[in-house]
C-alpha cells in the first residue's frame, strides 16, 4: 500500500471581525437594489444569477458605500467626484479593532473620562467614515483633521448632514505649513532615533503582538522624508487627550503607482493616495510625532499598505521606546492591509509570553557577510556570546552547531546585557532596557538549545537556533535571546547598508 504523503494543514484564512455588522451576513446588492433604486443600475448579474458590482466603475463603489451607510448604520453620506471613497466593511474592521484594544487589559484603562471615547482621524478625508462609525457604532467623539478645503467642506456637510451624531465629531483644519512643525523645534526635549474590492469576503485577523525583530533595521531614504502638512504637532491643541488616532495613510508616492490596479476604482486625490516616501515616510512622521505628543493619546494606530513597510515602522518603533506594540491584519477579497499599533503608556501585563512569539524554532540569515569572515567565525563567536553570559556552550566544528544550556540567571545576564559582548560591541544596539526589565520572565528552569550556521550563498549565512524541549520552559525567553544574538552577529559581521541617493 503506497505511503500518503503528510499534507500540510492550511492555515485557516482570516474571519472578518467578529462584532462587524457584515461579519454573519454580507451585503446582498439584489436586495439593496429593490430598497434603493438609485443603487439597480449598478448591480450586475454573473451567468449563474449572482448579483455583482463592478469594482472599476467609481460611481459603482460611491453608490454602494452610501446605500450601506445609510441601510445598515443610518448614515446620510455623499462625496463629490474624484474623492476617496472607501470600503465599508473593511473601515468597520478598523474601527472594531481599535475597540479590541481601548477594552483590552494591555494597557491600564482610562479612568478620567469615564465612558467617553475621544479618537483623532488623521486626514479624514471628504468621506469621513471613521468619525462617522465611530460616533454612530460606538458612540465615540472624534476630532477629523484634513488640509484641502474640498475634503473640510464635505466632512462637514456628511456632520451636519447626520443630526443624531453631529456634536460628537469635530472637524479641524490644517494649515499647510511645511516644515513649521519639527520635532526638534518642540519643547519635549526627546530625541528620536532614527481601497478595493468588497465582496463579502471581508475578513480580520486577530491582532499579532510582538516584540520588533532586529532583523527589520531598515534605512528610511534621508531624501524620502515627510515634508508636508503637520499630522499630529501643530494639530493636536496644548492640554488636548485622546484616547487614540487613526489613520488611512497615502500609501503610494506617485499616483502613477496608485492607479496600477486596473481592477478597482476607489477614486482618491493626490493629497489622500500619495506624498513624498510614501506612507513609510508618512507614518514615520506619526511615530516622531507620537514620541512630543506620548502624553497626549493612549493608543497610536495606523493602517499600513505594504507588509515590508510594517518591518520597517516596527524597528521604528523600538528605537523611540514604546511600551507596547500590536500588529494586524485585515483581509479584503485579494487585497491585505495591516494595522499597526504603538503605546507609551506602561504595559500592564508583564508576561513576556504575551509579548514575544512563542516559536521553538527561530532563523535569521547574515548577507553582506564581509570578506575576511568565514561560517566558522560566527560559529565561535556564537560561542563566545553565550560563554561571556556564563551559560555552558559544545561546539561541533565538523557540524557547526554550538549546544547551548542557560540557566535563569545566566538568561538574566544576556538579555539585561550584564556581561560584556564577545567582540567587545558596547556600542551595537542591543534590545531595548525597557523591555528586558518590564517584560523579562526568565524560565524557571534551565534553557537547552541548539544554534547551527550554514552556507547559503557566497556572502549569505543562515542562522538557524531550536528549543531542544518543545514543552520546556517559556519560549519568549528564548525568542528575545535569538533576536539579541542577531543584533550582535549583524554588527559584527555584516558590511553596513548604504542608502542610495
Amino acid at each position: 500500500m503506497p505511503s500518503k504523503k503528510n499534507k500540510r494543514k492550511r492555515p485557516e484564512r482570516p474571519t472578518i471581525h467578529p462584532k462587524n455588522k457584515y461579519s454573519d451576513n454580507p451585503p446582498d446588492f439584489s436586495l439593496l437594489a429593490s430598497l434603493y433604486p438609485s443603487l439597480k443600475p449598478f448591480v450586475l448579474y454573473s451567468r449563474d444569477g449572482r448579483p455583482r458590482i463592478d469594482w472599476t466603475d467609481f460611481n459603482s463603489t460611491r453608490e454602494l458605500t452610501r446605500v450601506l451607510l445609510l441601510h445598515d448604520h443610518g448614515l446620510n453620506w455623499w462625496i463629490p467626484d474624484g474623492q476617496l471613497c472607501p470600503t465599508v466593511p473593511n473601515r468597520s474592521n478598523y474601527i472594531h479593532w481599535v475597540e479590541d484594544l481601548l477594552s483590552s487589559d494591555i494597557i491600564p484603562k482610562n479612568s478620567n473620562n469615564g465612558d467617553i471615547v475621544r479618537g483623532f482621524d488623521i486626514g479624514t478625508g471628504a468621506n469621513c467614515i471613521y468619525p462617522l462609525l465611530g460616533a454612530s457604532l460606538l458612540g465615540w467623539t472624534f476630532v477629523g483633521s484634513d488640509v484641502t478645503d474640498v475634503a473640510l467642506e464635505w466632512a462637514e456637510k456628511n456632520v451636519k448632514g447626520n443630526q443624531h451624531i453631529s456634536k460628537l465629531i469635530e472637524i479641524r483644519k490644517v494649515t499647510d505649513c511645511q516644515g513649521a512643525i519639527s520635532i526638534e523645534d518642540s519643547n519635549c526635549g526627546e530625541s528620536i532615533n532614527c481601497e478595493n474590492k468588497m465582496d463579502g469576503n471581508v475578513t480580520v485577523v486577530e491582532e499579532a503582538e510582538l516584540l520588533p525583530s532586529s532583523s527589520f533595521d531598515l534605512p528610511l531614504d534621508m531624501n524620502k522624508k515627510y515634508s508636508g502638512p503637520p499630522l499630529l504637532l501643530g494639530v493636536v491643541k496644548d492640554g488636548e487627550k485622546f484616547d487614540f488616532c487613526m489613520c488611512n495613510p497615502p500609501f503610494f508616492e506617485t499616483m502613477e503607482e496608485a492607479g496600477l490596479n486596473p481592477k478597482t476604482s476607489c477614486g482618491g486625490t493626490p493629497e489622500e493616495m500619495v506624498c513624498p516616501g510614501g506612507e513609510k515616510a508618512f507614518i514615520t512622521r506619526i511615530i516622531e510625532d507620537s514620541v512630543v505628543l506620548k502624553e497626549s493619546f493612549r493608543w497610536f494606530t495606523s493602517m499600513v499598505g505594504r507588509k515590508v513597510n510594517l518591518k520597517f515602522l516596527t524597528s521604528k518603533l523600538r528605537n523611540v521606546g514604546v511600551t507596547i506594540v500590536k500588529t494586524t491584519e485585515f483581509v479584503q477579497g485579494k487585497t491585505c492591509r495591516w494595522g499597526l499599533a504603538w503605546s507609551f503608556v506602561p504595559s500592564a501585563r508583564k508576561i513576556i509570553s504575551l509579548l514575544v512569539p512563542k516559536k521553538s524554532s527561530l532563523s535569521f540569515t547574515l548577507e553582506g557577510l564581509q570578506r575576511q569572515f568565514s561560517a566558522f567565525h560566527v560559529l565561535q563567536s556564537i560561542e563566545s556570546f553565550f560563554c561571556t553570559g556564563g551559560a555552558s556552550c559544545k561546539l561541533n566544528a565538523s557540524s557547526f552547531v554550538v549546544d547551548i544550556t542557560a540557566s535563569n540567571d545566566q538568561c538574566k545576564a544576556i538579555l539585561r546585557d550584564e556581561a560584556k559582548h564577545p567582540n567587545g560591541a558596547a556600542t551595537c544596539n542591543t534590545l531595548e532596557a525597557s523591555h528586558s526589565s518590564n517584560y523579562l520572565h526568565p524560565p524557571s528552569n534551565n534553557l537547552s538549545f541548539r544554534v547551527s550556521v550554514f552556507q547559503q550563498i557566497p556572502g549569505t549565512l543562515l542562522v538557524k537556533a531550536s528549543l531542544q524541549h518543545r514543552d520546556g520552559p517559556v519560549p519568549g525567553v528564548f525568542s528575545l535571546i535569538i533576536q539579541q544574538l542577531e543584533k550582535i552577529l549583524r554588527c559584527k559581521f555584516c558590511r553596513e547598508k548604504t542608502t542610495r541617493n
